[in-house]
């Protein structure tokens, strides 16, 4: 195979399609009973946002679909799960948080206790649901939970997030009546690529942006004091921030305003305060273009920042290059320079479609944002190519590709 055929089998399979049909589709491609009774399954993920927002994705398509279908979710007392979950109105049952020691410890020996009390209280939950699927997203609660259906024929459905699968879902995919990947080439079982299920506010801004987004994008610069006609800038670490992001962008704060870009920086909680101090330094001699460098610690509304953005600099983790690939957002992204290599995977797809720029954490320099950044956000042509390209390889309805999975699994 040539190297041009696999790249344009790669676009293929990360293409999508916007919505679902009358009848719908599986991710296979063949019929699926959309409107099949699931009548009760268990959701069993947490710990991340990356775990718990496609959950609870999931679960909104299936109480969509059937308002009166039991959704259960397993999850930790310690997660974000445990506000996120109830918040959005369904149970949570919380598991004993059973980490893989890293080393020889203690913990090594108390491993099996630990593990087999979560077993049981996973089987109890779907003893009690009556649950007709078990659904895995990840994380600590996974494995106990695909355990216990397993003993019990419960069928399971496994999503994996990530390029590089964990080890919670290596093994349950090898008892999953169907594996569900966000992206190509993941390497589980049988995988079939149904995207990341997305999160309501993200969801509900692709939706809104398909039949007006210079209206969203007015109502949300509103929202956030900023003009909704400056080319704008995102900058983004997530909620812990990530300091060469910082410190690269805001040192090429006095180029970016001279060139007339607005920037929405988010430093990450804690972190505002350098990123102030070099953003105040940098336009002390331009008072009247500090109001466009707008600094903020997080923003929990993200679905204003990405309405107002036309080009968003962040780490690669799944959910960005997702979100943004569905929102039709260029991004540059800068994998995290640590872990197993998995944030370069997950976008590496996507840039090749032509959706955005990789650039290697130690690349990131205050001359590189300088020279690359300033003239790609003054070239509205390329960044439009971009733009559709990132559209054509996002895929908005993973939330619907992963319930018709679920719904399979329980008529078979």
């Amino acid at each position: 195979m040539t190297h041009t055929t696999e790249f344009e089998e790669r676009r293929r399979v990360v293409g999508s399609t916007s919505g679902s049909d009358a009848q719908a589709r599986s991710a296979e491609g063949t019929p699926t009973p959309a409107a099949a009774r699931v009548g009760s399954v268990v959701l069993a993920g947490g710990g991340t946002a990356g775990h718990v927002n496609p959950l609870l994705a999931v679960a909104d398509e299936l109480r969509a679909r059937d308002a009166g279908v039991v959704v259960t979710v397993l999850g930790t007392a310690q997660g974000l799960e445990a506000d996120l979950v109830p918040r959005r109105g369904y149970p949570l049952v919380t598991l004993p948080r059973v980490p893989m020691p890293r080393r020889p410890s203690l913990d090594w020996f108390r491993l099996p206790g630990r593990f087999a009390a979560a077993v049981r209280a996973a089987g109890a939950a779907i003893d009690e649901s009556g649950a007709r699927a078990v659904v895995g997203f990840g994380g600590y609660v996974s494995t106990p939970a695909y355990v216990a259906a397993r003993r019990r024929r419960v069928p399971i459905v496994v999503h994996e997030g990530n390029a590089r699968p964990g080890l919670a879902n290596r093994v349950g995919a090898r008892w999953a009546s169907s594996v569900a990947l966000t992206f190509p080439g993941t390497g589980l079982r049988d995988g079939v690529v149904t995207g990341l299920p997305l999160r309501h506010e993200v969801a509900s801004l692709v939706a809104a942006r398909a039949s007006d987004a210079a209206g969203e994008r007015v109502r949300a610069a509103e929202a956030l004091g900023l003009d909704p006609a400056l080319p704008t800038l995102l900058v983004t670490g997530g909620s812990l921030g990530a300091l060469s992001l910082n410190t690269a962008v805001s040192g090429a704060a006095g180029a970016l305003v001279d060139a007339g870009v607005q920037v929405l920086h988010l430093t990450g909680r804690g972190k505002d305060a350098a990123v102030r101090e070099a953003v105040d330094a940098a336009l002390a001699q331009r008072p009247a273009a500090a109001s466009r460098y707008a600094v903020r610690e997080y923003l929990a509304e993200m679905h204003l920042a990405y309405a107002v953005a036309d080009l968003v600099v962040c780490r690669s983790g799944a959910g960005s290059v997702c979100e943004l690939a569905a929102l039709g957002i260029p991004g540059v992204y800068v994998p995290l320079p640590i872990g197993n290599g998995e944030q370069r995977l997950n976008a590496t797809p996507l840039v090749e479609a032509g959706g955005g720029i990789l650039v290697d954490d130690a690349e990131l320099t205050t001359a590189w944002v300088e020279r690359e950044i300033v003239a790609l956000l003054a070239d509205a042509s390329r960044l439009g190519e971009m733009s559709r390209a990132a559209t054509a390889a996002g895929i908005r309805d993973g939330a619907a590709r992963v319930a018709d999975l679920v719904a399979r699994a329980v008529v078979r």
